[in-house]
Formats: C-alpha cells, sequence, structure tokens
C-alpha cells in the first residue's frame, strides 16, 4: 500500500468545525469572521442549467471573471458546484453542468463514503457548502484568485485518523458535444470556433501524481495515494478551474493558492467597509446596507475583465440578458460613478475601456465587444462622462486621474456642439451618423421615449445627423459638463480654461431657462427647431434640469409640483419615465414610455435635494426602496420597474439600476448647488 498524501493544511489547521444550535455547519475556528457573513443570501443563486443558454436564475461571477458558477438547486444532495458559464462564449453558454463533484471512499472498509448536505450559502465574494458523513465533516468553498482562475476549497474534518481515497469530478453539458482531453494532470476542455481552452486541476501538497479519467462528457481527478486524515485537524485540497479567452495571445499567471483566499477576504472587507455609509432618513440602516450589498453584488457580478478588443476592465450592463455581452458608454459612467464609492480601481478603468475607442473628432462609441467589429459607431450616449470622472474624484482625490482625462472629457464635450448642433445656437440635439431615427432615439438612451415619436432627421455634416428637436435631458448635461469640466480645470490649475468655462456655462443657462421651460405648463420640454415649439411630453427628461442645477428656484417649484403630482409621477413607486396620466403610459411593456428607471429616478430624488426639499427626496427615496418587490428579500434588481405595483421587469442584474440605488443610499456632504452659475 502506498504511503498516504501529505495534504495541503492551511495555516493552524487544527481547526475544528462544530453544529450551531440550527444544525448549520458554524466557522472553523481558524476562518476570521468577516463582514461576508452578515450578508448570506442577498441574492439567491440557487440554479442548474438546463440547456447551454439557460439564464433563469443567478450567477456568481467576481474579479471580472469570464466563467461563473451557481450552487446546485435546494435539495440537490451531490456535491459540487453548477458551471461553468462561459460569458465570453458567443452570448455566453453553460459549459459544464457540475463542477468539483467529490468522492471519497474509506480505504479500511472499501466501501464509498456517502455524504449528506448540511446547508449553502452565497456570501459576498464566495460560495459555499457544508456535508455531512459517518465521523466526517466537509466543506466546499468555491471564490475567485483572479479573472482567470476560480478555487474550490475542500476542507475535510475527521473526529477519528483514518485514510481515504479522493477525487473530484465534472460534466459538460449534455447538449454540448465534450471536447475533453488530457494535458498531463489537467483536464482540459476546448470549444468549436474558438481559442478559448478551460482547464482544471487537482492540488494537493505532497501529492506526486494524480490520475485523470475522461469517459464522454465526465472527467474525473484522483489523488494517486491515500488522505490522511488526522482527528480532529481539518485537512484542504483545492480544485482549480482556469478559463484563458484566446491561447494565442493570453498568459494568465499561476495562482498562488496559499495566499489566495486571504487576499479575497482582504479586497470584500475593504469593498463593504463603505456600507455603512449607507443611510436615508426614515429607512432603518440595516435595510439601507443590505441594498447597497446586493448593488455592490450586482455590479462586481457584471465586472469583465480586459479581453480581446476590451483594454480595460468594465461592467456589463446584466450578464441575465445574451444582448448585453459589452460596455455601453451611458451605462458605464453611471457603473463609474457608484464604482467610485467602493472599487474605484475598477471605475477608473470602466472609463477607461471606453475612451480607449475615442474617435479622432472627439465621439465616444456608444458600445464596444471583445471583437472591436461589433462596436457601434451609429450614436453615442448622453454626457455624463465629467459627471462621473468627478465623482471619481470625490471618492479618491486622485488628481492624476483627471489630469489624465481631461483632454478627452473636452474632446467628447466639444463634439457635441460640432456634430449634433444643427442651427449653431449652442443648444445640440440626439442624433445619429447615419442619419436614421432609431440610432437617434439610441443615442438619448430612452430608445423609444413618446417625445421622439414625430422626429425628422436632419444632416449636419459628414456622419453627422440631428433630430429637429433640441432636448431638455441632453443640454441640461451639457450645461453640467462646462459647470463640471470648470471645476477640474480649477483642481488641475488650468485657470484660464476654468473661467472660459464658467462663461459658457453662464451663456448656456440662459439659454435653457428661457427656451425650454414651458411658463404655461411648468415643466421643461424638447424644443422644436425653427419654431421652438414645446414637445409637450410629460418624461423624466423634465427634471434634469434640476438634477444639472441649470432651472431656476421659480421654474424649480413649478417642476416640483408636477413631480409630486401623484397622477403624474408621484405613483406608488415614484418618478416613472412617462407621466402616469399619459394616453401613451404602459409601465409593463412600454420600456421608456412608463416604467420606473432607477437613473432617472436617482437624479428626480437628486433635484428635489438641490432645491432645498430634502424631506420629499428622504420620501421618494424610502419608497423607490420599499416598494419595489424583493429588493429587500433575494429577488435581483431589475432593468425597470412597474410604478403601480413596484414589480421588476426585463433583464435582472442589471448594473444601472444597481448603480442608482447605491448612490441613491449612499451618505455623502451635500453642499447644495450654487444657483448664481
Amino acid at each position: 500500500m502506498r504511503p498516504p498524501v501529505r495534504l495541503l493544511i492551511i495555516a493552524a489547521s487544527i481547526a475544528v468545525f462544530s453544529l450551531d444550535g440550527v444544525g448549520t455547519l458554524a466557522e472553523p475556528v481558524t476562518h476570521q469572521a468577516d463582514a461576508a457573513t452578515s450578508y448570506l443570501d442577498v441574492l439567491d443563486l440557487h440554479g442548474a442549467p438546463q440547456t447551454p443558454t439557460d439564464r433563469s436564475f443567478n450567477i456568481f461571477f467576481d474579479t471580472g471573471s469570464w466563467h461563473g458558477y451557481s450552487l446546485p438547486v435546494a435539495g440537490d444532495p451531490a456535491t459540487g458546484f453548477s458551471g461553468p458559464f462561459v460569458h465570453s462564449l458567443g452570448d455566453g453558454q453553460w459549459v459544464g453542468a457540475r463542477f468539483a463533484r467529490l468522492a471519497l471512499r474509506d480505504t479500511t472498509s472499501k466501501q464509498s463514503i456517502t455524504l449528506s448536505p448540511i446547508d449553502s450559502h452565497a456570501a459576498p465574494g464566495y460560495l459555499v457548502r457544508q456535508f455531512s458523513g459517518p465521523g466526517l465533516v466537509v466543506r466546499q468553498t468555491l471564490f475567485f484568485a483572479d479573472s482567470w482562475h476560480a478555487l474550490v476549497r475542500i476542507e475535510l474534518t475527521a473526529t477519528t485518523s483514518r485514510d481515504v481515497d479522493l477525487s473530484v469530478a465534472g460534466r459538460v453539458m449534455p447538449q454540448q458535444q465534450a471536447r475533453l482531453v488530457k494535458d498531463g494532470d489537467t483536464v482540459a476542455q476546448t470549444f468549436a470556433n474558438s481559442n478559448s481552452k478551460l482547464t482544471t486541476r487537482l492540488h494537493a501538497d505532497g501529492a506526486p501524481a494524480y490520475r485523470v479519467t475522461l469517459s464522454g462528457a465526465d472527467y474525473r481527478i484522483a489523488l494517486d495515494h491515500p488522505l490522511h486524515l488526522k482527528p480532529n485537524q481539518t485537512a484542504t485540497v483545492w480544485v482549480e478551474q482556469t478559463l484563458v479567452y484566446d491561447i494565442h495571445a493570453d498568459k494568465p499567471a499561476h495562482v498562488d493558492i496559499a495566499t489566495a483566499w486571504t487576499q479575497n477576504r482582504e479586497r470584500w472587507g475593504n469593498y463593504l467597509k463603505s456600507v455603512t455609509s449607507s443611510h436615508v432618513a426614515g429607512l432603518p440602516d440595516e435595510v439601507a446596507r443590505r441594498v447597497t450589498v446586493k448593488a455592490m453584488l450586482t455590479l462586481l457580478g457584471n465586472w469583465r475583465a480586459a479581453r480581446g478588443d476590451l483594454h480595460h476592465d468594465g461592467v456589463v450592463p446584466s450578464y441575465s440578458n445574451p444582448d448585453f455581452n459589452g460596455f455601453w458608454s451611458w451605462d458605464s459612467w453611471k457603473h463609474a460613478a457608484a464604482l467610485a464609492q467602493f472599487a474605484p480601481e475598477l471605475a477608473r478603468d470602466q472609463m477607461r475601456a471606453m475612451f480607449d475607442y475615442q474617435a479622432a473628432d472627439g465621439m465616444v462609441p456608444d458600445c464596444i465587444y471583445l471583437d472591436k467589429a461589433a462596436n457601434n459607431w451609429r450614436d453615442t450616449k448622453p454626457p455624463l462622462a465629467v459627471w462621473a470622472a468627478l465623482e471619481i474624484y470625490r471618492a479618491t482625490g486622485d488628481k492624476a486621474f483627471l489630469g489624465e482625462m481631461y483632454g478627452k472629457l473636452v474632446r467628447y464635450h466639444r463634439w457635441w456642439f460640432a456634430a449634433r448642433d444643427h442651427d449653431h445656437d449652442g443648444m445640440a440635439e440626439y442624433g445619429s451618423t447615419d442619419g436614421t431615427k432609431v440610432a437617434a432615439k439610441w443615442e438619448s438612451g430612452m430608445d423609444n421615449g413618446v417625445r421622439f415619436d414625430a422626429i425628422t432627421m436632419l444632416k449636419n455634416g459628414n456622419n453627422a445627423w440631428s433630430m429637429d428637436q433640441a432636448s431638455a435631458d441632453l443640454n441640461a448635461y451639457l450645461y453640467k459638463e462646462k459647470l463640471d469640466l470648470a471645476q477640474v480645470a480649477a483642481i488641475l490649475g488650468k485657470a484660464q480654461d476654468q473661467a472660459q468655462w464658467l462663461k459658457e456655462a453662464a451663456t448656456m443657462k440662459t439659454v435653457v431657462q428661457t427656451r425650454m421651460f414651458d411658463k404655461t405648463r411648468g415643466y421643461f420640454f424638447d424644443a422644436k427647431l425653427g419654431s421652438g415649439d414645446p414637445v409637450r411630453v410629460y418624461g423624466s427628461e423634465g427634471w434634469a434640469p434640476l438634477w444639472a442645477g441649470v432651472a431656476s428656484p421659480d421654474q424649480a417649484k413649478s417642476v416640483i409640483r408636477v413631480m409630486l403630482d401623484p397622477s403624474k409621477f408621484a405613483t406608488f413607486m415614484p418618478f416613472p419615465t412617462l407621466a402616469a396620466d399619459d394616453p401613451h403610459f404602459s409601465p409593463i411593456k412600454g420600456y421608456w414610455r412608463g416604467p420606473v428607471w432607477l437613473d432617472q429616478a436617482y437624479f428626480g430624488v437628486e433635484a428635489l435635494r438641490n432645491y432645498g426639499y430634502a424631506q420629499q427626496a428622504d420620501e421618494m427615496a424610502r419608497r423607490l426602496v420599499l416598494d419595489a418587490k424583493g429588493l429587500m428579500q433575494q429577488a435581483p434588481m431589475y432593468e425597470n420597474y412597474d410604478p403601480l405595483t413596484g414589480q421588476g421587469y426585463q433583464s435582472p442584474n442589471f448594473s444601472w439600476a444597481a448603480a442608482s440605488y447605491l448612490l441613491l443610499l449612499q451618505k455623502r456632504e451635500r453642499n447644495g448647488l450654487d444657483l448664481t452659475l
């Protein structure tokens, strides 16, 4: 009989597991408690894919990984995890049905050891499953060491000395043609029409060899020697799964298993430090904090590392929607503003990823992908980039980042007036590079907004077209950009630039106030070119001037009266994107014709705060949290919500909804706006 393998035992591994009073496995004493244990199962991460494209449940990603996993369905007695799901393969698909399934056999009795599930949880930064067998407790913890490597730490604690044979197994999706090969002691899985490769290996300290067995869609990796378990000591083995996007270009470094878990806990501990600042008056802090953690999990679950033609890390809108496998510019600015509060380097990279593709004329594309041939240059998205850069600076004090971005931000801002001001009156319009109405509507971010139903396209020049109406939100954003650029210039010591931006802002303020505010209706509307006639559609764009601070106090008072009207915008879940009394109001299937979109709702709350309506702002913020169905339970954050019922619709796990909730709940210094600017 070969000698037992000496297993990799974590530092101070004399760690006894115990059962707590409700029959769940307590943390071993060597595992320091961290903030993550206060936020177990914020999202339900149980599920098993029925097809390779099944996105009917939530998936765990971290550190920018392009592969993710889930806990098996509740009650599944087998060990291991569902997955992986590979997001970079086509529009994303499950390539594995089960990963890290554990098999144990007692070497004395030659009998398999049956393990019974105790419990399973999703915590910030890891998934954990716990099992018991005769005289044995087993714990499996899945986490990411970095964007390339997923690790499963398998800890075994026996009550008496014993030797066991150990192996781990996996299965590819039955609907896929298995392309498994042995590569030494590693299992490699490759894919048709792809340069990607998924490798799986087992790690055990002192193990000289492993046995790899392939059988159809199944694989197994076994320790070549028995595993010796000492009484009441925890032995640990590791399973590593690595996804390489392009085997010809990507050379990921080897993961340091000895430090990976500690680094994971330190990283997540730093993320969670900011949770304590979550607060809205009248809302229990524990509710605000739990929703903030859900927002963090959503944003980091959609984080994808630089691969292919994406040169910096960023956040996709939602892994749950196969149409969202890239980075969008409008989304990116919102993601960056929220990420700045807890993951500032990712926030910076999110902005860099989009500006990597800034054109010579200053335009930033609508969206970018792993394959740049798919990038959308038909339009851009509303100008919130300077706002996002300043949010990063406010959170970090990173002056160098502002210096890096300033010239790019200036070029992007100037592009709007060069390419989207048809009549050269200092007011911009949404438009497109190909002259199509659909791309112009996309550029607004409010794709099918009622205010665009009767637009005509006007040619400005080569690859530059405008709608025949100037939009209230667009020009409010551009006004704010001038003020924000003035602030950036001041921080960078560019006094002359600062003065120029302030001068331009003052001029634009007068134009917005006089040409876009309808005194008879007390609201801001888009204005038709030529006639100046207002496009009298009551939408969320009408309070964008209050968020930007371009409205006068009297104008703001009138707008807020409309915002707080229960028949229009103060609905059950407040601030729909179209007034509830509009004949086109369609909150369930309307997309931008009535649902609550959290970015616009957040801007609405901030609009109230900007003009001194703090009590009303707090009330609306509370309702946005309390009236969104499932938000305080395990439901994901949705793309938009029904303002009449609070039911979520469209894409679950939506990043800008998460970003908006996080910003909504952050307790920050509010000095108000200087309305004299």
